[in-house]
């Protein structure tokens, strides 16, 4: 059974830095594309950053680029999302999710999220003024 749970969420001030940690089990690493999707009050679930473990490949959103950094401890089975330069846009309800049909992050970011087989159970980042 592939199971995914974050951990790290909380509260930053502006400008602040936060870590998202995924703790992943139940499928073969090196087959995935992993990724962190974010719901925003009153937004649909939107992906922020993926990583390809099949081609090394990254996405960032435009919104995210340059101040987020997305990357993967396999020996631990940890995937992880460094958050710098925060700011109260950023504040959402993250999710981390895995699917093995993709080969690239591009490609798993295009997807719409409800065809994406594997989901955390999300963590609050709540980002003051």
């Amino acid at each position: 059974e592939v199971q995914l749970v974050e951990s790290g969420g909380g509260l930053a001030q502006t400008g602040g830095s936060l870590r998202l940690s995924c703790l992943v089990s139940g499928f073969p690493s090196d087959q995935y594309v992993v990724g962190w999707f974010r719901q925003a009050k009153y937004r649909g679930r939107e992906a922020i950053s993926c990583l390809s473990l099949r081609d090394g490949s990254t996405y960032y959103d435009r919104s995210v680029k340059d101040r987020f950094t997305i990357s993967a401890d396999i020996a631990k089975n940890m995937i992880y999302l460094q958050m710098d330069n925060l700011k109260p846009e950023d504040t959402a309800l993250y999710f981390c999710a895995a699917d093995g049909v993709y080969l690239t992050a591009k490609a798993m970011a295009a997807t719409p999220v409800g065809t994406i087989d594997h989901w955390g159970q999300g963590v609050q980042v709540t980002v003051s003024a």
